[in-house]
């Protein structure tokens, strides 16, 4: 390994022999890119390389600390299970854009600086659209086409930001900024964009389930957990993401429940997985931030298998519809057990690794004195259980039989789905394991009687309360449709503004070509009067008058000068 080389440097530059290679040498080679920058990281170890002088600011390419290490291990390990996943595959667009998405969400991670971090953040967007438009729909094209101009605004803002921070400090290292300054203000927003803050959320719904099989599971990883690792670095312990973090876990239950395709039902949990992390990092305590870096290690994993269960779904059957799958237990039992042990895991039943973070975080916050926030979390806690982890596994698997007999996954989906069942089970019941990753020395025991008493009632009352309402005809009936949220803004609400504008624009420009043109026929009509046939300025002069007129201009010329000018 090259001494200093930033991680993601490695598989970006191995990217571009993808196009080189084919058959078992380019499966051989996107497995083993992850893998290089995973030994990588152990073999640097702590401390930071790669320092250079740009334009007077200090450029700082590599820097390893324990937050950056646990958040560029789990990128490197969701790298290589996403191209198990994806071993089918033999599109090289598909293939070449991974591959440098997943090695600049790892380079911005383990980047010292800010132009640095800048310079990954916006290869990040360019690279991932292209696994939404690899669908090759329309439906797909918009989608990306919307989902990157929200990712490169996320990166003017963010330019913008660090631009006032340099001016103000003199200095672009990525470390503490804080709300102090417009500065930190504008880098939050651009970190809150692709945090999906609320009203700011919706491309992850709208982009997620329109990209590939394979391009859903990337794409779930990396954009998001990047954010999180950027706000853990930059705003530890800034109150407002506490309620920012608390919207973000309770409005998706809504939209979980009414949402019929269930790529989108895991992309809304997605959204409300993210505000755990959130208010870790806005409670900024060591307990909290270990419990932030723990909670999106383990939901990269949670989520990713059951993003992977429900793309092999799509992929044998075409359909991720709640109102049209059922009964597939019977076709497709291993894709089922990871499913139920993904949903385990969301739901933080014990022995799962989500079990494990989620403790931390309410942990963390009671250690502080926020009852109330920790009663919240109860209760989106049992929301997710009911919704995302009964929901998805229920109506794929278990309700109304429709028919639908197909082969199981292919194999090297299963094994990306074991590789993810294992770490969502292997982190729960060894928490240790993890613990020594984690940024802060831990002391902290996730079995304690009230914490395991308190999950475990807590999926009781949520199983209950599905039962009784799928029992009682309560339960919101499956149908096909479009949900939208705040995204109806700029899907239907600017649409039908610009559509408006566009007409008022018709309109004015009709009214001034009007008046223009009677202008114009109004001038025509005068030069008429003048210029016509038998007018006298149409009429032809002899040249003995012509002179005596241009001499008698020039007297008068001659007589003005002379006689004002002196």
């Amino acid at each position: 390994m090259i001494e200093g080389l930033n991680p993601g440097i490695i598989v970006i530059l191995g990217a571009f022999l993808i196009p080189l290679t084919s058959g078992f040498i380019r499966s051989l080679l996107t497995l083993a890119l992850p893998v290089l920058a995973l030994v990588q990281i152990y073999t640097l170890g702590l401390g930071s390389w790669g320092h250079y002088e740009f334009l007077g600011m200090a450029i700082e390419v590599t820097r390893i600390d324990p937050l950056a290490r646990i958040f560029g291990t789990v990128f490197a390990l969701a790298g290589l299970m996403g191209m198990i996943y994806a071993l089918h595959v033999k599109d090289t667009v598909q293939q070449l854009t991974a591959m440098i998405y997943i090695g600049s969400a790892i380079g911005a991670v383990f980047a010292g600086d800010m132009i640095t971090l800048f310079v990954f953040w916006e290869l990040t967007a360019i690279s991932s659209v292209f696994l939404i438009w690899a669908s090759r729909t329309e439906a797909s094209y918009k989608a990306g086409m919307r989902y990157l101009i929200i990712q490169v605004s996320s990166g003017v803002i963010l330019l913008g930001g660090i631009i006032l921070y340099y001016q103000e400090t003199g200095n672009v290292e990525f470390g503490y900024i804080g709300l102090s300054s417009m500065a930190g203000a504008l880098i939050l927003i651009a970190f809150g964009i692709k945090s999906a803050f609320p009203f700011l959320h919706n491309w992850v719904q709208d982009a997620y389930p329109q990209a590939t099989v394979t391009g859903t599971v990337i794409l779930s990883a990396f954009t998001t957990k990047l954010a999180i690792y950027a706000l853990a670095r930059a705003f530890p312990g800034t109150d407002i993401l506490i309620p920012i973090g608390l919207v973000m876990t309770i409005f998706p239950i809504i939209y979980i429940v009414l949402e019929n395709d269930l790529r989108k039902v895991l992309a809304y949990s997605l959204n409300s997985q993210l505000g755990f992390m959130v208010i870790g990092v806005g409670v900024g305590t060591e307990l909290a931030l270990n419990g932030t870096a723990a909670h999106a290690f383990v939901h990269i994993m949670y989520k990713s298998l059951l993003f992977m269960c429900m793309g092999a779904v799509l992929y044998r059957t075409g359909t991720t519809r709640a109102s049209e799958l059922g009964g597939l237990f019977r076709s497709m039992p291993v894709t089922m057990i990871f499913c139920l042990i993904g949903a385990l895991s969301i739901a933080g039943f014990p022995l799962t690794g989500g079990f494990i973070s989620k403790a931390m975080i309410s942990s963390a916050a009671v250690e502080q004195g926020l009852f109330g926030l920790w009663l919240l979390l109860l209760f989106v806690r049992a929301g997710i259980m009911d919704h995302a982890g009964l929901k998805v596994p229920f109506f794929t698997f278990f309700a109304k039989d429709r028919g639908l007999r197909v082969k199981e996954a292919p194999l090297n989906m299963l094994i990306a789905m074991g590789f993810a069942a294992f770490f969502c089970i292997g982190l729960g019941v060894f928490p240790n394991l993890m613990f020594k990753m984690l940024p802060y020395e831990p002391v902290y025991n996730p079995y304690s009687f009230g914490h395991v008493m308190t999950a475990v009632q807590l999926l009781v009352f949520a199983l209950a309360a599905f039962v009784l309402l799928l029992r009682y005809g309560l339960y919101p009936m499956e149908r096909r449709s479009v949900i939208l949220d705040f995204d109806w803004v700029y899907r239907v609400g600017l649409k039908r503004l610009a559509l408006w504008l566009g007409r008022l624009i018709g309109a004015f420009w009709t009214w001034l070509l009007g008046i223009a043109q009677g202008i114009v026929s109004r001038v025509i009509c005068a030069f008429t009067l003048t210029h016509g046939n038998g007018r006298i300025m149409a009429r032809t002069t002899a040249s003995s008058t012509a002179v005596t007129i241009i001499v008698a201009v020039l007297g008068g010329l001659v007589i003005f000068f002379y006689r004002f000018l002196q």
